[in-house]
């Protein structure tokens, strides 16, 4: 007989796998008997212990049962209509689901890679000795975590240093028992939309925007409503009339376009919120690295509606596989997203959580922010460098004053020489991120989203040299 094995895990797991499958597609009917054990082991090559474990096991899954003197044989229980294949695709089984299906691809979902220079946006910069700092931090976590579940709301000295730290640094008043830790501004974002928005009701979020961000919203079956971005943020007068119950903004770094929402804005947006009862989340994913300019506090410091939904995260800071960070509620809505929280996850790692806090006490975070800054303000004047220097011709770079990426459009290049240019790119090691995925309309001419966190000084401009390559050779090709 041929027992197909998968290769995982032990020789008789594998077999007690392949042999279950046999039985309830109906290949060994309810009280049939299972081969000898001597019998299968040598027609499979194996010991007749592996054989014999296998069968015990089936046993202890009521399976099969061993009879004294006639051997195994196959349970009646499995007459109970297994179904004869599993079919590879079904039905989305939910609305949320059926919505899901529907998102396109995720331009920064995963990069490439394949790919030797990779110019992707999001990644940010690791300093290698942090990690020897944070595993230090983790290890004196430890003992401190205790036998019981954390906080599901978030460990108290996590929350104290969170708020201490927003007060002296982004201007945001707040105590810990405001401070909600969560596994980052995506989780942020989905427990808001079920706290305050059902489904059909509409939600303003920036155009362009952050995919993740509208994926989200349209997943939750939220009616997603564009507003444009100018050199000033988000375009307030172009606000609906018809108030949302949500709007998303980045108004420290707008993303993609880098701008800074001005101070007027600011309170025309604030007004809005208050005089239409609608709540605002303000992600603020990396308004701590400003190059050109002190960076403006956040929202939330102006609001006296209490009508922000603040929300911050580690990953851009520290680094993204740390998943923390954290939500500073409006008392209205406090207890409803505690509740969210609870019933989402019960809690963040205890032990991530309590060397966190460390971290933030001792001013450590703050050390690392001011050396990440000036290793990131080098490879930013790198790239800007380069662009100005060698691509000139044909980028414009859009004006950006803080982050871990630039915005650069073509002049000239069609979208299916964009297309072009970007496999080439590809096939030479370069990873190159296109913008118009961020918009719901492709916008007139293509651009580029240049992250540059993740390379040194010299590999973007290495990475540039091979940029200006493929535009010349794709330019000169008919």
């Amino acid at each position: 007989m041929s027992l197909p094995l998968d290769g995982k895990g032990a020789l008789f797991q594998q077999l007690a796998r392949a042999l279950k499958s046999e039985i309830l597609d109906g290949r060994y009917p309810a009280g049939s008997r299972l081969p000898a054990t001597r019998a299968l082991a040598t027609t499979l090559g194996i010991s007749r212990n592996t054989v014999l474990t296998a069968y015990e096991l089936l046993c202890a899954e009521q399976l099969a049962s061993a009879r004294p003197g006639t051997g195994t044989h196959v349970t009646d229980a499995t007459v109970a209509g297994a179904p004869k294949s599993v079919r590879k695709s079904i039905a989305p089984q939910s609305r949320y689901s059926a919505r899901a299906r529907q998102l396109g691809p995720k331009a920064l979902a995963a990069g490439n890679s394949d790919v030797r220079l990779n110019f992707q946006g999001g990644s940010p910069l690791v300093r290698p000795e942090l990690f020897a700092s944070w595993r230090r931090k983790q290890v004196a976590a430890a003992p401190r975590v205790g036998s019981r579940y954390p906080p599901s709301g978030g460990v108290l000295a996590l929350r104290r240093a969170i708020a201490d730290y927003l007060h002296r640094r982004r201007g945001v008043v707040c105590g810990p028992e405001d401070v909600l830790i969560v596994g980052g501004t995506q989780q942020a974002l989905t427990l808001v939309a079920r706290v305050v928005v059902d489904e059909g009701q509409s939600v303003v979020i920036e155009e362009p925007h952050y995919q993740y961000a509208r994926h989200a919203l349209q997943a939750h079956g939220a009616r997603v409503v564009g507003v444009p971005v100018d050199g000033c943020g988000l375009v307030t007068d172009e606000l609906p009339s018809r108030p949302p119950r949500l709007i998303y903004t980045t108004p420290s770094h707008q993303f993609p376009l880098g701008v800074v929402m001005s101070l007027e804005r600011r309170i025309e947006l604030l007004s809005y919120a208050a005089k239409h009862q609608c709540w605002v989340f303000e992600d603020d994913y990396d308004g701590e690295f400003h190059y050109d300019r002190r960076p403006l506090a956040a929202l939330r410091s102006l609001d006296l509606a209490d009508r922000v939904i603040y929300a911050g995260s580690f990953s851009k800071t520290l680094f993204p596989g740390l998943r923390l960070g954290f939500i500073v509620s409006p008392q209205g809505l406090r207890s409803d997203l505690n509740l969210a929280k609870d019933l989402d996850d019960q809690g963040c790692s205890a032990i991530e959580q309590i060397a966190l806090a460390a971290f933030l006490e001792n001013r450590q975070y703050e050390k690392h922010l001011r050396k990440s800054l000036v290793e990131l303000r080098r490879r930013r004047q790198a790239l800007l460098n380069g662009l100005s220097r060698h691509l000139s011709d044909h980028l414009e770079v859009a004006p950006s004053y803080g982050g871990m990426h630039v915005v650069a459009w073509f002049h000239r290049l069609s979208y299916n020489k964009f297309e072009r240019l970007l496999v080439r790119a590809a096939e030479l090691g370069l990873g190159l991120y296109p913008i118009h995925p961020m918009y719901q309309s492709r916008p007139p001419k293509p651009g580029l989203l240049l992250g540059f966190a993740g390379l040194t000084a010299s590999q973007v401009t290495d990475g540039l040299a091979v940029l200006a390559s493929c535009i010349n050779e794709i330019n000169d090709s008919h």
